[in-house]
């Protein structure tokens, strides 16, 4: 894997919004850690002789935020009575069972505890992910077809 390989890796995982990714290969290991516009590449290379660690540091711009301070506080106590829907595993979220079929959810739709309101497709499994409490949704936290991560908040649920 050469250097152009590598920061091309670099630049993708931090579009891609992923807080950490290893890869490991025969000759080489891999590790980026992502965070609040600030990615760290480190690398060991081994050879016949000895392990060689590099680090490397990028800055990876971010856009500046259009909401002002204020909005956000208001919208903070909007959302303490409000219950997340978290994902349970990583993968590529989809809000439709099918692309011709339209969303399981949107947002004012009331759920049953149960109701599936997405599937996250994982090493080509397609898993539904049931709502955990009964309410109405207020948000969508994520598009359809990205990825998420472990834990990330999905969908914001009004309780019934």
């Amino acid at each position: 894997m050469d250097l152009k390989e590598i920061q091309n890796l670099i630049k993708f995982v931090a579009k891609s919004g992923a807080s950490e990714v290893k890869l490991e290969m025969e000759d080489i290991k891999i590790t980026i850690k992502t965070g609040s516009g600030y990615v760290d590449a480190s690398m060991m290379q081994s050879s016949q002789f000895q392990q060689v660690p590099v680090q490397t540091s990028f800055m990876h711009q971010t856009a500046p935020s259009v909401e002002a301070p204020a909005a956000k506080s208001v919208e903070a106590a909007d959302e303490s009575n409000l219950i997340t829907i978290n994902s349970p595993i990583i993968g590529t979220l989809y809000r439709k069972p099918s692309p011709d079929k339209p969303n399981f959810i949107e947002v004012g739709d009331m759920v049953q505890k149960g109701k599936v309101v997405c599937i996250i497709e994982a090493m080509k499994l397609f898993n539904e992910i049931e709502s955990e409490v009964s309410g109405k949704i207020v948000k969508v936290l994520v598009d359809d077809a990205s990825p998420v991560e472990f834990g990330q908040p999905l969908f914001l649920v009004e309780p019934a």
